[in-house]
């Protein structure tokens, strides 16, 4: 299986992003967009995602050999909104995406346990850290098993032992042939290639 964006060009409001931007991943690479705020990250992680349609390029995932059409169907995208209901309780949450993504690879138990949140299953999401929150936004990773996790900025809001969790999952996810797509500001505990978007 392998990701390719093939001169992909992008504009928000009027204003080119990016243009002629090509790179490929393959089973168990990773690869780091790094470039200031307002760069276009978050907009290539959506045109990958298939939320953004860009100005020009392609974007495929290709299955041995063989263009893939259902690119969204294999992805996780977390991005900065973390999607969740703040009425529902923390293991309810993850139940009503886990109906969405498709069949389970994990309960929503253990996908909060993997991320050292199983004390707060039964809290209501309104009550939780900002750094709990991104957490169990991660949790979906989890729950269904996709090969293409989009993520962004994915270790804001997370304090030091939170952070070595993800860098373990993500690392788990590489080693089992998944690939990442990440855009940061900072390490993120495993290797990559870099990605340089805007100046």
């Amino acid at each position: 299986m392998r990701l390719v964006v093939s001169e992909l060009g992008c504009e928000r409001g009027g204003r080119l992003l990016f243009s002629g931007l090509s790179f490929s991943i393959a089973e168990g690479q990773t690869a780091i967009l790094i470039g200031p705020n307002g760069a276009g990250k978050t907009s290539l992680l959506s045109i990958i995602a298939g939320l953004l349609r860009p100005q020009s390029g392609t974007v495929c995932m290709k299955v041995d050999g063989v263009e893939e059409p259902q690119i969204a169907e294999l992805t996780h995208l977390v991005g900065h909104r973390d999607g969740l209901k703040a009425q529902l309780l923390v293991e309810e949450n993850l139940v009503f995406s886990q109906q969405l993504l498709g069949p389970p690879a994990s309960t929503p138990r253990d996908a909060l346990a993997a991320l050292g949140l199983a004390h707060v299953s039964r809290t209501p999401t309104a009550y939780l850290s900002a750094g709990q929150r991104k957490r169990v936004a991660l949790a979906r990773l989890i729950l269904s098993r996709r090969p293409l996790w989009l993520l962004d900025e994915p270790m804001a809001a997370l304090d030091e032992n939170s952070r070595g969790l993800l860098a373990g999952l993500m690392r788990g996810h590489l080693e089992s042939g998944g690939m990442i797509v990440a855009a940061t500001h900072g390490p993120l505990g495993i290797s990559g290639d870099e990605i340089r978007i805007g100046s």
